[in-house]
């Protein structure tokens, strides 16, 4: 079956980033020029699915407001002659519908992944997790979509890691069957490094079949005392296939403010209006006392 549509959990306390988040959503904090869930927004739509559906909590209303049309703003725009700015308002109200649904309770990510079965239905979608922002010629959920074209089942995006990171993910055990591409065999969340399988972390982007729903009704909490994703893809292995794809390109992980921080100014550099003047203001502040 045909994928088409994206869910988004956006339901996180962002309890790292406080004060900051006691009035402000994690996912509108800025990424150089837009606000960080706008990155899994466009990776959605380059990659051909439309439907979105974005999981959300008390206090997210920002989001809402995000991509949503402000006559207000658009009128004072207009009659300032702000046509440029007044364009890109604009775009952001067009570039797609969402539907939203609410976690009440912060359960964890397998329970907020959950809370969308009620759009979804029996169709496989894709999912992606904000935090994780990426870079790549071919958009890394596009790149799952291939892999779920020809091999069906569901299908993760992983990442070698570091062995000390491992207890920081969900971690594979892998059986190689392609270029870059695993069955996995079974999967273990955030294990400690002598316990972790391999080094393969499943992050931020997944093609998931309908099916993960029922799995995730039966799985305890977890890590944490949440319901765990990696857990209820762990109970579904046992009677359909998952696999793997080690991506092409490039993650930047936005979930800690160092993380944050580091991600701002890898893609500040790379933009290409701002990146040049950030360039030079780098190679000039970095005087011997600051290094």
């Amino acid at each position: 079956m045909e994928v088409r549509k994206a869910v988004v959990p956006a339901a996180g306390r962002g309890t790292r980033f406080l004060p900051i988040t006691k009035s402000q959503p994690k996912e509108m904090l800025p990424l150089v020029d837009k606000p960080i869930i706008q990155y899994a927004v466009e990776e959605a739509l380059a990659a051909g699915l439309h439907d979105l559906v974005l999981v959300t909590s008390q206090g997210k209303q920002a989001i809402e407001d995000y991509f949503d049309r402000s006559g207000e703003l658009e009128n004072l725009l207009q009659q300032r002659g702000e046509m440029k700015l007044l364009k890109c308002v604009c775009h952001l109200s067009n570039m797609v519908d969402i539907v939203y649904v609410r976690q009440k309770q912060p359960l964890g990510l397998g329970h907020a992944v959950l809370m969308a079965e009620v759009v979804v239905g029996k169709e496989p979608f894709g999912l992606f997790l904000p935090d994780d922002i990426f870079v790549a010629a071919h958009p890394v959920i596009s790149q799952l979509l291939d892999a779920y074209k020809e091999l069906g089942g569901c299908i993760l995006a992983v990442q070698r890691v570091q062995h000390e990171e491992t207890k920081r993910y969900g971690i594979i055990t892998p059986n190689k069957i392609g270029d870059h591409l695993y069955q996995v065999m079974d999967l273990v969340e955030k294990p400690l490094p002598e316990q972790a399988p391999s080094d393969l972390a499943i992050v931020g982007r997944y093609v998931l079949q309908p099916s993960i729903f029922d799995a995730l009704k039966v799985t305890p909490p977890g890590k944490g005392q949440e319901i765990q994703l990696t857990d209820g893809l762990r109970r579904l292995l046992s009677r359909e296939k998952i696999y793997a794809v080690e991506f092409d390109g490039t993650r930047y992980d936005a979930g800690t403010p160092i993380e944050w921080l580091k991600a701002t100014i890898a893609l500040a550099l790379r933009h290409p209006e701002v990146g040049p003047e950030i360039k030079s203001y780098l190679r000039t502040s970095m005087q011997p006392e600051l290094v």
